[in-house]
């Protein structure tokens, strides 16, 4: 069996992956043909299904484990696999399939417990560590990306990697910038996608609940943190809630602790998914 991540061009391939998306499209001409997305534990890969499509179509659904047999071709600067035979898998569990972080998960909760040890102020403390000691959220923070699988940290686990990073980020900026109120800065940052935990659901397509598509993950974050912040100070209740409420939005930052959780946020996203160069 082949993953993705070793597909090349021009090679004939046969594996078992995960069904990420599904959308039944039609050609110019109007001739009906099926758009997916396979996905494994290596990437993802886009794939056309042109032949049999009324029959191939009533096989599988989104979300399911398939057994493909196809021919990679290069189309738009991409690879993609044009497929000449499907058929459910249904021993294979689709979620060992999704893509998966590269770096080590007990790591980075380490990094996460170790990073929620630095906030002194009581109330901060106490709030960021009601969210560290829900299980729920921690498992979710394992298993979902952080923006959606075709964002930045598209895999299981990637919205536990980018919370530690852009809290780290967060952190070296206070020890260079010290006016800065590093407790309410590094607990916005801790907190500031906790809402992706209610906003998308678990691989391998990663998709939108019903919520999340209509609220957004800011709005249900700010939920989420407001549901526990009842015992904050209100005007630290106010800081925190404008960090998390703007971390997508430059120009509506009105404090220096906001603005820094967006660039760092920025940083964190730009760093994992633009191209390096090659040496």
């Amino acid at each position: 069996m082949t993953s993705i991540a070793e597909l090349a061009e021009d090679r004939t391939v046969e594996g078992v992956f995960a069904v990420a998306k599904k959308e039944r499209r039609r050609t110019r001409n109007g001739a009906a043909y099926l758009s997916l997305e396979l996905v494994d534990a290596s990437g993802r890969i886009e794939a056309r299904v042109w032949d049999d499509v009324e029959l191939l179509d009533k096989r599988f659904g989104q979300g399911d484990a398939v057994r493909v047999l196809g021919r990679v071709e290069r189309f738009g600067g991409r690879l993609q696999l044009q497929v000449r035979s499907l058929e459910a898998a249904p021993d294979a569990d689709p979620g060992s399939f999704v893509p998966a972080l590269r770096r080590d998960a007990d790591e980075l909760d380490g990094f996460l417990e170790f990073l929620a040890g630095e906030i002194a102020h009581p109330g901060l403390a106490a709030l960021t560590g009601s969210f560290l000691a829900d299980p729920g959220l921690r498992d979710a923070l394992r298993a979902l990306p952080a923006a959606g699988g075709d964002g930045h940290h598209g895999y299981a686990g990637g919205l536990l990697e980018h919370t530690v990073g852009v809290a780290t980020l967060c952190r070296e900026t206070v020890q260079l910038h010290p006016r800065l109120r590093g407790d309410l800065l590094l607990a916005a940052a801790l907190l500031h996608d906790v809402g992706r935990t209610v906003e998308l659901t678990r691989g391998p397509g990663f998709t939108q609940t019903e919520e999340g598509r209509l609220l957004g993950h800011v709005h249900l974050g700010l939920r989420l943190i407001e549901e526990r912040a009842e015992n904050l100070e209100p005007e630290v209740r106010a800081e925190l809630l404008h960090a998390v409420a703007t971390h997508h939005d430059r120009g509506a930052t009105r404090t220096a602790e906001a603005a820094v959780l967006y660039h760092a946020n920025q940083l964190d996203a730009q760093a994992a998914t633009r191209p390096v160069g090659t040496d």
